[in-house]
């Protein structure tokens, strides 16, 4: 892989730049990931920008409604063998991540709205298992799917769950709010909480989930006491029921929004994360902040 391809000329990477850029590829793109402490190798099957949901702290620009375009495999294929061989054997660690940080993380399906709205999201799972085995991924690299959990009623996004799960997989599964009225306003969708609690069940039965949950004040004030019980009264219910939810990845704005809202929204004070994360532990299940 080239200087040019690979970006290694560029500046260091760091936790606050997400540019799906950085590496001058189409779907394959680095991330310093904050929480982690090394590198994630993103896989961006939405360079469309499209997305079923419009979140209001997105910070993906010129968002519009729609899912993900045909995929070019094979185009995805190379870049992705590339990159990864750059990381274990190239210079790009060194030249382009922050010391401390130079390790593969996991390989993240996330990019620039829902990865699962892609019709080849199976095959892409495929893909990565025969990659990890092919290049000798080291088998605690993480396979993580970053999703709103909006489309596990298809069946080839089930399977490619099930995939996931035999290559060190892990789902985040996006819950800012656990009402109707705050998925509306948070997420800009008329998502059922019925419907997200069948489907947050089926994909922890499928491959081990999480919860990533963003929290943030809007026009000045903080998630209501109410937005906290409905939270907590549903992942109550999923756990009487048995649904194996890991836990919590609960974090802040962290960069801006480039959605209209912008200047509604503002980051909370970690203490009052840290609350609300106290507040989830008491149910039982661990919480991973991120301020």
């Amino acid at each position: 892989m080239s200087d040019t391809a690979t970006g290694r000329a560029g500046p260091l990477l760091s936790v606050v730049n997400h540019d799906r850029d950085s590496a001058a590829l189409r779907y394959v793109y680095p991330v310093i990931s904050r929480r982690a402490g090394g590198v994630s190798v993103g896989i961006n099957l939405n360079p469309n920008n499209a997305c079923n949901w419009r979140c209001i702290y997105c910070q993906v620009p010129d968002l519009t409604r729609g899912t993900a375009p045909p995929l070019d495999m094979a185009l995805l294929e190379s870049e992705l063998r590339g990159f990864l061989t750059e990381l274990l054997h190239g210079d790009f660690m060194a030249s382009r991540v922050p010391e401390g940080m130079r390790r593969i993380n996991d390989i993240a399906l996330s990019g620039n709205g829902e990865p699962t709205s892609a019709a080849e999201f199976a095959a892409v799972i495929g893909l990565i298992a025969r990659l990890r085995g092919e290049l000798d991924i080291p088998a605690d690299v993480k396979t993580v799917l970053i999703t709103n959990g909006s489309l596990l009623h298809r069946e080839a996004v089930m399977q490619g769950l099930r995939g996931m799960a035999q290559i060190n997989g892990e789902v985040w599964f996006k819950l800012d709010r656990a009402s109707e009225s705050g998925m509306a306003r948070i997420n800009d969708t008329q998502a059922r909480i019925g419907k997200v609690c069948e489907h947050l069940t089926a994909a922890a039965n499928a491959c081990p989930t999480w919860l990533q949950t963003c929290w943030f004040a809007l026009d000045g004030e903080p998630p209501s006491r109410q937005d906290e019980d409905d939270y907590l009264g549903l992942l109550a219910g999923l756990l009487a029921d048995g649904a194996p939810i890991r836990g919590v990845l609960l974090y802040g704005l962290a960069r801006p929004s480039l959605q209209p809202e912008a200047p509604r929204l503002a980051a909370l004070p970690a203490a009052t994360l840290q609350a609300f994360a106290a507040r989830i532990e008491a149910l039982g299940l661990p919480v991973k902040v991120s301020a």
